[in-house]
């Protein structure tokens, strides 16, 4: 969609997993940051993975990896902060951002964001199903950068506090067959995953 990119939130490690990047878990014989790019890359203009540390370990990828942009690792705002930074300098107006902990995103998420912001005239548009909000699978207006950068200085950490419902559309999507944003925390959600891949995904 013109004007729209995507940032993949790749910041999340796998502590219940034993450590490493979470979105390299394999569900379905690929990664889930695979996975997660194959379903995006064609639905936006361009896309970046925010993460932190050694960046370098997602050039295999060949997408663009940036840091959070303000220090002390202060969660997903932060990434999605980056995301907008790095959209501003491509003149981008809106970012998408996506967990790097869900392997089975839809393949409309784009357009049902922008359809759900545009219908309620809201600032943010958010993914929902199965009676829960998943706000870091959300639309973001770029020119709102500086005002989340303050936000963030100033100890934003939790998303929905920073949006605000009342600021918010909501998007839904059914929870089955499949949740599109089942996240895997635990080895048991890794199980539940690949008993759940289908050859659409």
């Amino acid at each position: 969609m013109t004007g729209t990119v995507g940032v993949l939130l790749a910041g999340g490690l796998a502590r219940r997993m034993g450590g490493g990047d979470k979105c390299r878990l394999v569900v379905g014989g690929r990664t889930i940051i695979e996975r997660a790019v194959a379903c995006i890359a064609p639905q936006v203009g361009g896309m970046v993975i925010n993460a932190n540390g050694d960046l370098a370990r997602f050039d295999d990828l060949g997408l663009p990896v940036v840091a959070d942009p303000v220090p002390g690792h202060p969660g997903p705002l932060a990434g999605i902060l980056a995301g907008l930074d790095w959209a501003a300098g491509r003149s981008a107006a809106w970012v998408v951002s996506v967990p790097g902990d869900c392997p089975f995103l839809p393949h409309d998420l784009v357009a049902r964001l922008h359809a759900a912001r545009a219908a309620s005239g809201a600032v943010f548009a958010c993914a929902a199903s199965g009676g829960w909000t998943h706000p870091v699978a959300g639309l973001w207006p770029v020119d709102l950068r500086e005002e989340l950068r303050a936000a963030l200085l100033a100890g934003a950490r939790k998303i929905d506090a920073y949006t605000r419902p009342d600021r918010t559309a909501r998007a839904e999507w059914p929870a089955t067959p499949v949740d599109p944003f089942f996240n895997v925390n635990t080895p048991e959600d890794l199980v539940a995953a690949n008993r759940s891949v289908e050859p659409a995904h």
